[in-house]
């Protein structure tokens, strides 16, 4: 599965036009190889829509989105608002990710199920407030037929105590796409502690990624040679020489491990 644009893909920056476009190229670039959601959140239920029917005509039914943010905890507007989504895109598949606060509104488990029970077209929900693994639990325990399951955010910081409880999986960035992979099938195939000390590998660089955000993503996927340009729009506090020789040396200890692909 790829998904564009989240959190991280920094879609709060981009214009509709812009994540039209970029939709496009991503639908070209994977050529049906693997499956796309599409990122739909917007400050409006018109945008969200609009972005949801361009989608559609680019062959996409699976879509990312959470309430616009000034709905804050009115479980109400959100119904209404999910409702209206659905409607209006026939057939969709929502995702809905509830991230905490100051991005989204922060959800706890009994106000996800009010807002999922009666909508047939969330059959999934990103979990990424904290802590992730009791809403998860308790969403998982709830009877909704038609929730196929839970995915889990946050970088992947929490990973391993997601999939203990049931998770799907997590959605993370991508600089290290190939870790949480590896992560993911170790623990799938039943070998805890080698999907431990996978895990443990992981956690310099995400530590890190709590602070630099979109600045560590690009960096890391640059030195890679996965994108060849560093912009990035956000408002972020920025990566100096020091915290770039650290970022260097743990991406050297996860290529000397013959972690990274």
């Amino acid at each position: 599965m790829v998904l564009f644009s989240g959190l991280a893909s920094e879609y709060t920056y981009l214009t509709s036009d812009e994540r039209v476009e970029l939709i496009k190229l991503l639908v070209a670039e994977v050529d049906g190889k693997l499956p796309i959601v599409a990122g739909i959140g917007a400050p409006s239920k018109e945008e969200t829509i609009l972005l949801g029917k361009e989608a559609m005509k680019n062959g996409i039914n699976h879509f990312m989105l959470m309430a616009p943010k000034r709905f804050e905890k009115d479980i109400q507007k959100h119904e209404v608002f999910f409702q209206e989504v659905a409607s209006a895109l026939p057939n969709c598949v929502i995702l809905l990710q509830n991230a905490p606060s100051p991005m989204g509104a922060g959800l706890n488990a009994e106000e996800l199920i009010q807002i999922s029970k009666s909508n047939s077209a969330i059959k999934y929900i990103k979990e990424e407030t904290l802590p992730s693994g009791p809403a998860i639990t308790a969403l998982l325990n709830h009877d909704m037929p038609h929730l196929v399951g839970i995915f889990g955010g946050g970088g992947s910081r929490y990973i391993i105590d997601e999939l203990n409880r049931g998770s799907l999986g997590a959605v993370p960035a991508a600089e290290i796409t190939d870790l949480h992979v590896a992560i993911y099938n170790a623990h799938q195939n039943g070998e805890a502690k080698e999907a431990r000390n996978l895990y443990r590998l992981s956690l310099p660089l995400l530590t890190a990624q709590t602070i630099y955000r979109m600045e560590l993503t690009k960096y890391i996927l640059k030195k890679r040679d996965i994108v060849d340009a560093l912009h990035v729009r956000a408002p972020l506090p920025k990566l100096d020489t020091y915290a770039k020789q650290d970022l260097d040396l743990i991406l050297q200890d996860l290529q000397e491990e013959n972690i990274l692909i």
